[in-house]
């Protein structure tokens, strides 16, 4: 099998403290408690496009786990994450040991290179049900069979 147009991305991020874990879990609760249309998270994800799944982990309280499955290349995705979610990594890395220099907007390449240091390869091959359909073919595939059934189609 050739390789899938979608990757993982596997963060395993320190946290700062005890009390740097009960905020950030006070923080992610609550984008988690929004309506859709008002987590910062699930519009920006939207929005982006290149998302197939993405979730937020603790490991203990001494490590945060951001696991996603997205479209196309490492640097371009990190890029656009930037844009339209920058400001919830910036909630997120006052927590974080090491963290890149704040606002992520403008210190790009430290926030890319934090982002290097901390994701954990994972082993290959790396298995997709769907190795090539974007999140995007996905999504208008479920679209047009959602149109074709309320037109009267099987």
């Amino acid at each position: 099998m050739a390789d899938p147009v979608s990757n993982p991305l596997t963060l395993i991020l320190p946290i700062k403290s005890e009390k740097d874990y009960q905020e950030l879990k006070d923080l992610l609760e609550g984008f988690g408690k929004k309506p859709p249309g008002e987590n910062p998270i699930r519009v920006a994800l939207t929005k982006l496009g290149l998302v197939h799944f993405a979730r937020f982990a603790f490991l203990g309280k001494t490590h945060l786990g951001i696991i996603t499955t997205y479209d196309g290349d490492f640097d371009r995705y990190l890029d656009a994450f930037i844009n339209a979610i920058g400001g919830v990594f910036d909630k997120l890395f006052v927590h974080i040991k090491d963290a890149p220099p704040l606002p992520v907007s403008e210190h790009r390449k430290h926030f890319l290179d934090f982002i290097k240091k901390y994701d954990v390869p994972c082993i290959k091959p790396f298995f997709s049900a769907y190795p090539d359909l974007t999140a995007l073919d996905i999504l208008t595939l479920q679209k047009e069979d959602k149109e074709r059934k309320a037109k009267g189609g099987s």
